[in-house]
C-alpha cells in the first residue's frame, strides 16, 4: 500500500515519517513553507532516540500525484480544513480507503459523504510541528497509540493491514470495532485544548476548576445523547507505560494542537469541533454548557485576532462564564 498523508503537520508528519522510516511507501501532502522545506530538504523527525532525516516524497495537492489502486489516504488536517481537503481528494478517487487521523468526531461524517471506505482513528500521539520541515514526537517507547476501525463501526482486512504497518513503524494500533467510542473519550480529553491555548500551561486552582466543569458538561451531554465512550480505567490500561514523556534534544516541550495553532498564528483553531461539539449536543438535548461555550468563543476570538496563547488568566476566563 502507498500512504498519502494529507496534512503533514505534527500528527501527519510523525505518522508519515515513521511509516517511511520502516520502509513503507509514503507521500506527504503539505503547502507553503512546509512543502518547500520537505521538497528541498526532506522531513526531519525528532525522537528521544535521535533525529532522522527522511527523504519522503511530497506533493502540494492531488493534481501533482497519479492515483493508484493501492493508495490509502490518511487525513490529518484540522477539522476546520477537512471539507476543502475531502472535496479535493474525493475528486481523484472516492473508492479509496480514507483514515481520519484527527481530533473530534465530525470528520468521519464529512468523509463518508464523499468516500465509501472510511476509517476512524483515535490519535493519542504527543507531537509538535517545530518549524517547516521539522516535527517532534517525544513519547517513548512508542510514538503513539492509534486505535483504528471502520466507520461507523466494525473492522475489516484493510484496517488490520494498516494497523500492522503502523505497529511495524513504532506505533501501537489496536484494531477495534467501536472506534468512535474511543474518539468520544478523546473528545472529552480535548476539551482542555482551548483552555491551554487561552490560559497557557499554568496549572492553578482556577484552571483546574474550569477544566473539571468543562469535562463534567461533556459527560452530561454525552449521557443525555446516549453516546458511549471509553472510561478512565480502560484508557489507563491501554496507555499504561507506553507513552512516557521523554527529552528530545534540540526541542523544547510544546503545547497541544490548539496551543500550536495560536503559536503559529494560523488564524483558525479547532474549538468549534471540540468544545463546540459539546455545545452543539448540549443545545440539541437541553443540557447547559456554559464553560464550553465560553471556551469555544474565546478560543475562536484568539485565533481570529492572532493573539498569543496564554494571554488570559484562568480567573479572567472564569469571570466570562455566566
Amino acid at each position: 500500500m502507498r500512504y498519502i498523508v494529507i496534512g503533514a503537520g505534527a500528527v501527519g508528519g510523525v505518522i508519515g515519517g515513521l511509516l517511511h522510516k520502516s520502509g513503507r511507501e509514503v507521500v506527504l501532502v503539505a503547502r507553503g513553507a512546509h512543502y518547500e522545506a520537505l521538497r528541498t530538504e526532506g522531513l526531519r523527525l525528532m525522537r528521544p532516540d535521535g533525529t532522522s532525516h527522511l527523504p519522503v516524497a511530497v506533493v502540494d495537492g492531488p493534481q501533482a500525484l497519479e492515483p493508484r489502486e493501492d493508495d490509502v489516504l490518511v487525513l490529518a488536517v484540522k477539522t476546520q480544513d477537512s471539507e476543502a481537503a475531502l472535496d479535493a481528494w474525493s475528486a481523484r478517487g472516492s473508492e479509496l480507503p480514507l483514515v481520519c487521523a484527527q481530533n473530534g468526531v465530525e470528520n468521519e461524517r464529512l468523509a463518508l459523504r464523499r468516500f465509501r471506505q472510511v476509517y476512524g482513528m483515535c490519535v493519542w500521539m504527543p507531537s509538535t510541528y517545530l518549524q517547516p520541515g521539522v516535527v517532534v514526537a517525544p513519547s517513548a517507547p512508542y510514538a503513539g497509540i492509534l486505535h483504528i476501525g471502520r466507520y461507523p463501526s466494525g473492522s475489516d482486512a484493510t484496517a488490520k493491514l494498516i494497523a500492522a504497518d503502523l505497529e511495524a513503524s513504532g506505533m501501537l494500533a489496536p484494531v477495534v470495532a467501536d472506534v468512535m467510542r474511543w474518539k468520544y473519550a478523546k473528545l472529552l480529553a480535548n476539551l482542555a485544548n482551548a483552555l491551554e491555548a487561552v490560559c497557557g500551561q499554568d496549572d492553578g486552582a482556577d484552571r483546574r476548576e474550569l477544566l473539571l466543569r468543562a469535562v463534567a458538561e461533556g459527560e452530561a451531554v454525552l449521557a443525555a445523547a446516549g453516546i458511549r465512550y471509553a472510561g478512565a480505567a480502560e484508557l489507563a490500561e491501554t496507555r499504561g507505560d507506553r507513552l512516557r514523556p521523554a527529552t528530545v534534544e534540540g526541542a523544547e516541550p510544546g503545547g497541544g494542537s490548539s496551543w500550536q495553532s495560536l503559536t503559529r498564528g494560523t488564524g483558525s483553531i479547532e474549538a468549534d469541533f471540540l468544545n463546540g461539539e459539546i455545545v452543539l449536543l448540549g443545545r440539541a438535548h437541553g443540557v447547559p454548557t456554559p464553560v464550553n461555550e465560553v471556551l469555544q468563543r474565546t478560543a475562536n476570538s484568539f485565533a481570529r485576532e492572532r493573539r498569543r496563547p496564554g494571554a488570559l488568566t484562568a480567573g479572567e476566563l472564569a469571570a466570562l462564564v455566566s
